[in-house]
């Protein structure tokens, strides 16, 4: 017996993916909790496990497609059932492939119905998508990794099989004729052949990358962006920090600066709300938020996402300690869940563990607010007698100036920087 596998909910409203790597194939043996493949949303990757125990009967979709919950992505024989021989196995597979040739040519003719309103370009692109191609499994590795849909490259080798001399040629093209960088605000990059000046090598964004750089595209065109800088004396901090630290089971996480400025964040946001809101559709109200979901930007090989911890202030340091790790490895390992990348109400940039002493973060609407963290440094500072070595965190935040006043932002930071040289001035710290 065989079972249909379909696309989970993967939550939030989120009604269609892209398919951006398949990881088994036909007669792939699988345990439950496998990766079935691997899908990109507006925010993030994510891998989809398969959810029975069996043997890859037949693949229904393909790399690049674009897919909702509740479609049907493979069919899988339980491996309890009697396992076919190879004399019937063959004509299995030949009945599958007749059956797809008819579902493939019942799909294209409702395309062609769909479609016929559409321009000869935008329907020759969904036709060449839906034919099959020639390609060496390294060409479709090549392929996936740099985004580039093979049902769109003419092949020039034996038959029309596509080589990877075709896949560059095809993104360089592709590439030359892309016209405008930023249409949002009419800008246009000038056509340039670098290749004249020496080598060169083309790289496609992924889905995430370009994603995220529209959005920030359009943040930084639409906000008008101010930036306070300010620095914390985190002495004291550093030393309750080090004993947590040597106090904590081997099975805790590290504990860093982070849970403590999200902590202070929360008190913060309560005295100044302003900093807690967004602004309504129409741009003439204030939505307040009475909750306090913050976020925090992960850098992952996809690019950078921002998973979000819910009710901050409901939770012990120790307790945002353990989901702060969580969440960093499951986005670097693309095992995010939608729902965990949205509801934010303030965004936390943190740069202290590479380098740099200050820098702008662009806000991430419908936020208003997005403070960054830099690198630790000692410093000599004079307390009126003498000059002592203090620990300082430099800060910076910006904000959306339609909301926020110059004013507002010095007496925030100003508060979060007393807050973080002394923490027993933060409501609900609780240690343990």
């Amino acid at each position: 017996m065989s079972d249909k596998i379909i696309l989970p909910d993967i939550g939030e409203g989120i009604d269609q993916v892209e398919i951006s790597e398949i990881s088994v194939s036909i007669g792939d043996k699988v345990t439950k909790d496998d990766i079935g493949l691997i899908i990109e949303t507006e925010k993030a990757s994510m891998e989809i496990p398969i959810s029975v125990d069996g043997v890859i009967k037949e693949v229904l979709i393909n790399n690049g497609d674009n897919i909702s919950p509740g479609t049907e992505i493979f069919i899988i024989e339980k491996l309890n059932e009697t396992e076919p021989t190879l004399n019937e196995t063959e004509p299995t597979k030949k009945e599958t492939l007749e059956n797809r040739k008819v579902d493939e040519s019942k799909t294209q003719l409702i395309d062609s119905k769909i479609l016929e309103t559409k321009s000869n370009n935008s329907l020759e692109k969904e036709q060449t998508k839906k034919k099959p191609v020639s390609a060496s499994p390294s060409v479709r590795r090549f392929a996936r990794e740099l985004g580039c849909e093979l049902g769109l490259i003419s092949g020039t080798g034996a038959k029309g099989r596509i080589t990877k001399d075709d896949v560059q040629n095809f993104i360089k093209t592709k590439l030359n004729e892309e016209k405008s960088f930023s249409p949002s605000i009419g800008f246009q990059l000038p056509s340039t052949d670098f290749s004249k000046f020496g080598d060169i090598e083309y790289q496609t964004l992924n889905k995430i990358r370009k994603i995220s750089g529209q959005r920030l595209q359009t943040a930084w065109n639409t906000i008008p962006h101010v930036t306070q800088f300010d620095e914390a004396d985190i002495t004291a901090l550093e030393k309750l920090r080090k004993l947590l630290n040597n106090s904590k089971s081997k099975s805790s996480p590290k504990m860093s600066y982070l849970p403590f400025i999200m902590k202070a964040i929360v008190k913060a946001l309560k005295d100044f709300p302003e900093f807690n809101s967004s602004l309504n559709a129409t741009g003439e109200s204030l939505i307040i938020k009475k909750y306090f979901h913050i976020g925090i930007a992960v850098d992952t090989p996809n690019g950078l996402i921002v998973p979000v911890i819910r009710d901050i202030n409901k939770k012990s340091i120790p307790e945002i300690a353990v989901e702060l790790e969580d969440l960093s490895i499951r986005a670097k390992d693309k095992k995010i869940k939608p729902d965990e990348l949205t509801g934010g109400c303030f965004t936390i940039s943190s740069l202290g563990g590479i380098s740099g002493t200050a820098f702008t973060p662009i806000v991430n609407p419908p936020e208003v607010a997005i403070l960054g963290v830099s690198r630790t440094k000692w410093e000599p500072v004079y307390n009126g007698s003498e000059f002592k070595p203090r620990l300082i965190l430099p800060l910076s935040l910006s904000y959306d100036h339609r909301v926020i006043d110059g004013a507002d932002a010095a007496r925030f930071t100003k508060l979060l920087s007393s807050l973080m040289a002394d923490i027993e001035k933060i409501p609900g710290l609780d240690l343990y």
